[in-house]
């Protein structure tokens, strides 16, 4: 394909045409039985590179804000997550062990904003998003129970996991009825579905977009059910050589290698 986008976000800005380019390209590359790469076989970068922004929704799970003791609020609870935390399926993220000892999962849909989002309605929240993809919201209990906000406790290199793709959102019939899973070295943790939301993605986008625009590539994390390790007795946290896989139905698993330095 001539002129291809380099990322996601290339795509994205070039709209329903760029995207409709590419569909064109892979067409004729299967029609004509070319040379394709499983997506098995490839090394994953983060499903998302230069989003403009990254922001999270808190405590959007009555399960998880009840095991962590977490207020719910009568408004969103919404923080950023900085861009240096994003990081591929299949890579390993590693942290210092004197810095945080109780590192935490938590498994969730990621949104992707196709266009640049301002004063939505929710009946029409859904029409700006142009995909989904799967995200472990990788979390330094110990930190983020000492600290009043919560960006820098999610925020360690490596601790935004992302992919291992990114579907558009014509092919998620309704991101309120998906099934999310957490498997810690073979042991499932988390298992739940987007309906229990206490805000769904259609509310999520529509209160964002009410105090300020919301750039075309955001990528919104939009909470975590419930089975943290924090909450469990005894407690579970990631540890040295842990091998974390969220799944997320009609998305895909994404993997993350653990590594305490």
């Amino acid at each position: 394909m001539e002129h291809a986008p380099r990322d996601l976000q290339d795509l994205i800005e070039r709209g329903e045409r760029g995207l409709d380019e590419v569909r064109t390209a892979v067409d004729v590359v299967v029609s004509a039985d070319g040379d394709l790469t499983p997506v098995a076989d490839l090394r994953h970068s983060s499903a998302v590179l230069r989003p403009p922004q990254v922001l999270a929704i808190g405590a959007n799970y009555a399960a998880h804000a009840s095991e962590l003791k977490l207020r719910s609020e009568t408004a969103m609870t919404v923080f950023s997550l900085w861009p240096n935390s994003l990081t591929g399926h299949g890579q390993t993220t590693t942290w210092p062990g004197d810095l945080s000892t109780q590192v935490d999962y938590e498994a969730e849909l990621g949104v992707i904003i196709g266009r640049p989002a301002r004063g939505v309605h929710v009946r029409d929240a859904l029409d700006s998003v142009w995909g989904y993809t799967v995200v472990n919201d990788i979390t330094a209990r110990d930190i983020q129970f000492s600290e009043a906000q919560w960006s820098r406790c999610k925020s360690f290199d490596g601790f935004t996991p992302t992919g291992p793709v990114v579907v558009t959102a014509d092919e998620v019939a309704d991101p309120q009825d998906l099934w999310l899973t957490t498997n810690l070295d073979g042991r499932i943790l988390q298992d739940a579905s987007t309906n229990e939301m206490v805000r769904g993605v259609a509310e999520i986008v529509s209160y964002l977009s009410r105090s300020a625009t919301i750039p075309a590539g955001t990528l919104i994390s939009t909470g975590s059910p419930g089975g943290a390790g924090y909450s469990r007795s005894p407690q579970v946290f990631l540890e040295d050589g842990a091998t974390v896989t969220v799944t997320i139905e009609g998305i895909g698993s994404l993997t993350t290698h653990c590594r305490v330095i």
